[in-house]
């Protein structure tokens, strides 16, 4: 489908292959009956037929639109697992002559959702959707493949590894000093001989490995 309005282009094409939308990493449509469309000073659209989506998910809100170019637009509140993003699905129910292949279609907010198409990955498609060949493969959003946590001791991670072994059975730099007392050996001098007990009392930690 080709739309002009007021030289404002607007296509409309079937995606090839089957795409499913993310939520919070669980499927909420997948479709091979996706629509396309491309709207001049926008990000591509894709619009799903409403069959194909989970509805039991989504509620409609009174928030109402209008589009010069498209009609109406009506939207939906998505509600899953706790989480709640309001008004993150539009469609066009009754949209203007020349665009009766949206009619009823849902769209999704890309900031909310996750998009793959065909094998691609979430990330493949996003970089694809916004001419970024260079982005593919890239982590997908929400996911951290290598994360980042800032160390727990404030000397640092570097000066932290150098303390402990280096793999020959010592340490690479002298141990700090403990930070929990240990048992004094003076302490339990007097008390190897009880009268009231066996003639010697085992230290807590004599005969064990290291701990």
């Amino acid at each position: 489908m080709d739309a002009t309005r007021q030289d404002h282009p607007i296509t409309c094409a079937k995606e090839p292959g089957r795409v499913q939308v993310l939520f919070e990493g669980h499927s909420i449509a997948t479709s091979d009956d996706v629509l396309v469309l491309r709207e001049e000073g926008h990000d591509p659209v894709r619009y799903f037929p409403r069959e194909h989506v989970a509805m039991a998910f989504l509620k409609k809100t009174d928030k109402v639109t209008h589009c010069p170019y498209k009609g109406q637009a009506s939207y939906y509140t998505i509600m899953r697992d706790r989480q709640i993003i309001e008004n993150a699905i539009w469609s066009y129910e009754d949209p203007l002559p020349g665009m009766g292949l949206i009619a009823g279609r849902l769209a999704f907010y890309p900031e909310h959702f996750d998009f793959q198409v065909g094998a691609q990955s979430a990330s493949d498609t996003e970089a694809a959707d916004h001419g970024r060949p260079e982005a593919a493969n890239a982590p997908a959003r929400g996911v951290d493949a290598a994360r980042s946590f800032a160390p727990a001791d404030p000397r640092g991670v570097d000066e932290v590894v150098r303390h402990t072994d280096s793999g020959s059975g010592a340490s690479q730099a002298e141990h700090w000093d403990a930070n929990v007392s240990m048992p004094d050996d003076e302490a339990w001098e007097g008390d190897d001989i009880r009268e009231d007990g066996p003639p010697t009392v085992a230290k807590p930690y004599e005969g064990t490995g290291s701990i």
